[in-house]
């Protein structure tokens, strides 16, 4: 029998606390933050889920399987996890539910599914494995849609073929990050692209949403690694060829990348993949300042040296995940190779750390355990975290961007007074803290977590009146919206204002000559969208 994922929050369903299991954390986690009620608040169970009726009927005919309209699917597939997501299913408040889920099985279903929702005036919502964290898969539209249908491409879950002489793989848009690897590890390759969502998110979601991966340095992002990328329009195949690069225009790829469902429905990609490694170096190393591990980051991005981890923790969040006593920041500093020692290179990169205040303890410290095992864990088990912190009234969200060098130190501490001044405001006090996730050598990406006390019932408001002001300081302080979770619906607003107009314009041109009725995904990118009007 298939395992069935959390309606509601993170991981399986077969993985949820038990009931003096979720007492003991949330005991010990309002214990460590110093606010949050010790007795959590149990989750609306499934069964008193209630949800309209479906709007639409599935086509007679359609293949048995494709389409679903029980309430366990469609609640499944109403939200992905944000916050707010997993706080209104906490409380089992579905909005905009999908009238139905589609499921198809090969590019044949998936045409089929577009050509029926199109005729039907229906939205179909792209759904890979529901780990958007900005309203991406939300069936949340505006215009005169006769429904929305969520178009789940799980069943597209093959690694479909392997070219070790150019080291690359074509692999179904549907397949899971961990299948991914497990297909890829009987050569003796991987992607080794791990998103924190890596075990519940698809190569097509990464594709579509620009998703960051492992590497914190040269291919942060799942761009960096995508060769060739099939797709399904309402109107036909997209399918570029397969190069290693090409002058020829602007890509048909770039455009797929960030395209969030809008301009098609990603089937499969040949992917870079490369030897797993098996020489690793690493140390943490400790800053007095955040400033200071700034300064030693940006030495590092500009040295040449390309560590594949190279990750800054300021001094509280280094506190709250069991990191470090709160008195230092914390660099993760990582090396790996799948051809030769990295030795030398740690050493290198260690002398910049040291000239810039940086110290570390002299033995190694694997990825498993010390200060850099504390952090790895806690980043890890972050989102079932964040579902205890829910059940015991603790705001747990994160927002990132991206900044230049010359201005990187300001922009941070702009930000994060602005979002601390909106977390007392809302909240009363609560923990703003920043980490830097990746670094280029023209800038990094800050990347900040929110932890405070919010009254139940209030969450979904409070947390809103706190991201406005945070997209707020990050757009007046020059930062984008967003570095790697995407536009989504949650931040059409800011994003509108970050792009250009011409190239708005553009975009919306692409998108009605691929899907002349508007259903893709109709709010993401684009809006407001209607059937037949996609501006």
């Amino acid at each position: 029998m298939a395992r069935l994922r959390n309606h509601w929050g993170w991981g399986w369903e077969d993985e949820a606390l038990a009931p003096d299991q979720l007492r003991a954390a949330a005991a010990g986690l309002a214990q460590h933050l110093g606010f949050g009620a010790p007795e959590p608040e149990p989750a609306v169970p499934l069964e008193r889920v209630v949800l309209p009726d479906s709007r639409l009927r599935a086509p007679a005919s359609a293949r048995e399987g494709l389409f679903a309209d029980d309430l366990p699917t469609r609640v499944r597939h109403t939200y992905g996890r944000a916050y707010r997501d997993v706080v209104r299913g906490f409380r089992g408040r579905f909005d905009h539910p999908p009238d139905l889920v589609a499921r198809p099985r090969d590019e044949r279903e998936v045409e089929q599914v577009l050509e029926w929702a199109a005729g039907a005036g229906a939205a179909v919502i792209p759904f890979g494995g529901g780990t958007s964290v900005v309203g991406g898969v939300e069936a949340r539209v505006a215009g005169a849609y006769a429904g929305a249908v969520s178009l789940d491409l799980t069943a597209l879950d093959r690694v479909l073929e392997v070219d070790p002489v150019s080291r690359a793989a074509r692999i179904e848009g549907g397949i899971l990050g961990p299948a991914l690897e497990a297909g890829l590890a009987p050569h003796g390759l991987t992607l080794r692209h791990y998103p924190q969502s890596f075990q519940f998110s698809t190569l097509g979601g990464w594709i579509v949403t620009r998703a960051g991966g492992h590497f914190a340095t040269l291919q942060t992002h799942v761009d960096d690694l995508v060769e060739s990328v099939r797709a399904i329009t309402p109107v036909g195949l997209w399918e570029s060829r397969r190069l290693p690069g090409s002058g020829a225009g602007p890509s048909p790829d770039r455009l797929l990348l960030g395209s969030e469902g809008t301009l098609g429905i990603v089937t499969e990609a040949w992917l870079r993949v490369r030897p797993k490694p098996v020489h690793r170096a690493g140390r943490a190393v400790r800053f007095a300042t955040f400033e200071q591990g700034g300064a030693a980051l940006r030495a590092l991005a500009q040295s040449g040296l390309h560590p594949e981890n190279c990750r800054l923790i300021d001094a509280r969040e280094a506190a709250l995940t069991f990191a470090g006593d709160g008195s230092a920041a914390l660099l993760v500093l990582g090396f790996e190779s799948a051809h030769e020692p990295v030795d030398g290179r740690l050493a290198s990169a260690l002398a910049l750390c040291r000239e810039a205040g940086g110290t570390w303890e002299e033995r190694a410290e694997g990825a498993r355990g010390g200060a850099v095992g504390s952090w790895r864990e806690a980043f890890l088990r972050a989102p079932y975290v964040r579902d205890v912190l829910v059940a015991i009234g603790v705001l747990s969200e994160t927002f990132e961007t991206a900044i230049t060098w010359d201005r990187f130190d300001g922009f941070v501490s702009a930000v994060r007074e602005a979002v601390g001044t909106a977390v007392r405001e809302q909240c009363g006090e609560g923990l703003v803290t920043c980490r830097v996730t990746h670094v280029y050598p023209d800038g990094a990406a800050p990347y900040f977590t929110v932890v405070a006390p919010v009254a139940r019932g209030e969450e979904v408001e409070r947390w809103d009146a706190i991201k406005q002001v945070a997209g707020e300081a990050i757009l007046a302080a020059g930062g984008t919206i967003t570095h790697h979770h995407a536009v989504g619906r949650d931040h059409r607003p800011w994003y509108d204002r970050q792009r250009p107009e011409p190239f708005a314009e553009a975009l919306r041109g692409a998108k009605s000559a691929v899907d002349p009725a508007g259903i893709l995904n109709p709010g993401v990118l684009l809006g407001p969208s209607g059937p037949a009007r996609a501006r």
